[in-house]
C-alpha cells in the first residue's frame, strides 16, 4: 500500500516518527513535506498536494497532521476525489474507511499521544470500503457536488 504523508510545524515530529514506523512495517511511504521544522510554514502547501496525490490515485491513502488536525481537515477536503476527517478514536478510523471510503486520515498531534495516533492510523490502513449500495449511492451524492452538479 501507498502511503503519502503531510504535515505543517505543528505535526512534523509526530509525521517523521510515523513514517518511519510504517516504512519498518512494510508500507510504501512518500512524504509531501514538510522536510524541515519551520514554525512558519502552512500546513495548504503539504497537505494540498498530499490530497491531489491521493485524489488522482498515485497514493492509495494519506495522513495529514498539524496542531490540531483540523485545518490539514479543512485543506484537504477541498480537493474533489478526497474524503479526509479529523479521527480522534478507532471506530471512526476504520468505519470512516468502510462506510464513506474515507482516503486520507487527518490528527492532531497536540490533541492526542503518538501511540493513540499509531493505533488509529493502523486501523485507518487495514480497512476496506465496503461497496455497500447505501454507501456508494451517498458517496455519488457528495461526487455530484464536487462536480457542482445540484444535490438535494
Amino acid at each position: 500500500m501507498r502511503i503519502g504523508f503531510a504535515a505543517d510545524h505543528g505535526g512534523y515530529a509526530m509525521k517523521k516518527r510515523m513514517a518511519a514506523d510504517l516504512l519498518a512495517a512494510g508500507f510504501e511511504v512518500a512524504d509531501y513535506g514538510a522536510l524541515d521544522l519551520d514554525p512558519g510554514d502552512d500546513y495548504p502547501d503539504f497537505v494540498i498536494p498530499l490530497a491531489r496525490a491521493v485524489a488522482s490515485g498515485n497514493l492509495d491513502r494519506g495522513i495529514a497532521l498539524c496542531s490540531s488536525g483540523v485545518g490539514a481537515s479543512i485543506a484537504a477536503n477541498k480537493v474533489a476525489g478526497v474524503r479526509a476527517a479529523l479521527i480522534h478514536d478507532g471506530y471512526s478510523a476504520h468505519q470512516g474507511v468502510e462506510d464513506d471510503a474515507m482516503n486520507i486520515i487527518c490528527l492532531g498531534s497536540q490533541v492526542i499521544g503518538y501511540a493513540t495516533a499509531l493505533e488509529l492510523v493502523r486501523a485507518f490502513l487495514a480497512a476496506s470500503f465496503s461497496g455497500a449500495e447505501r454507501h456508494r449511492r451517498r458517496l455519488s451524492k457528495v461526487a455530484a457536488l464536487e462536480r457542482g452538479e445540484e444535490t438535494p
